[in-house]
């Protein structure tokens, strides 16, 4: 996989694949590998591009604070220096959701469509913005295990946890290959990310929302609220999925967003 310097950062690009660029981006704490089965099923057909955002996976170390923002001002000139000049779709989930209101914000003109998987546009409250502080203290100190541990029960579903535990595997030890400055600095940055609802009615590209039926984190209510605030987006649930809808039943989030990049490419 290449290494593309953009800006002040190293990041590690997985870029396969010809036809319409869909740019995948990974939550928190892990790397893009989260993807594996978004893009073995779309670089057939798609330019499929996911990158470590910086400082995450094999992605150099960031020397500079992390923000919403730049993890968005890097995607602008990855794009830039793979040569894509074409609009794409973005798809993220939960803290790639976050980068895509950024993202929105500054380079709209990018996109073509949108997909958000489980993820949300209200910002913290204060109580969260206090755990997560909490947290990144915590990782600071005693590393990145016991967040791995505290994570990953609530990422995924029961239902997963019981019945695919290589799934379980795969998330604890993306988790586990984070730096912990890494995670305590992306955990400063979501804390401090802005509220994206009053944008949700200005998105004025094809939507599709992906949220998994047991996820805890960005609820089935939530993320309904938030596709009845995008003109024209569509919501589909992940029956039985938790936070990681993508890892955890991949066949019906790639069902989905065939569904969708067909109904966009007309």
């Amino acid at each position: 996989m290449p290494i593309v310097t953009v800006n002040d950062a190293e990041l590690n690009v997985f870029d396969q694949g010809q036809g319409p660029p869909i740019l995948f981006v990974h939550g928190f704490p892990l790397n893009h590998t989260m993807w594996q089965a978004q893009l073995d099923a779309f670089a057939g057909s798609h330019r499929v591009i996911a990158p470590d955002l910086r400082g995450f996976g094999a992605s150099g170390v960031s020397q500079a604070t992390l923000s919403m923002e730049r993890f968005a001002d890097d995607l602008d000139a990855l794009l830039n220096a793979l040569g894509v000049d074409e609009p794409i779709t973005y798809c993220g989930l939960s803290m790639g959701g976050y980068v895509a209101w950024e993202f929105i914000r500054k380079y709209g003109s990018r996109l073509k469509a949108l997909v958000l998987c489980d993820t949300r546009a209200a910002a913290d409250s204060p109580e969260a913005v206090d755990n997560r502080r909490k947290m990144a203290q915590l990782v600071l100190e005693n590393g990145v295990e016991p967040i791995a541990k505290a994570m990953t029960p609530k990422l995924l579903s029961q239902a997963t946890l019981d019945s695919q535990p290589d799934v379980g595997r795969r998330l604890s030890e993306m988790i586990l290959s984070t730096r912990p400055e890494t995670v305590a600095a992306a955990l400063h940055a979501m804390a401090e990310r802005a509220d994206a609802t009053e944008k949700l009615g200005s998105i004025g590209v094809p939507t599709l929302m992906v949220v998994g039926s047991e996820d805890i984190l960005s609820t089935v209510d939530e993320m309904r609220g938030m596709s009845e605030a995008v003109p024209g987006a569509n919501l589909v649930v992940i029956d039985g999925a938790g936070h990681m809808s993508p890892m955890e039943d991949p066949q019906a989030v790639n069902a989905a967003l065939a569904s969708f990049l067909e109904s966009v490419s007309r």
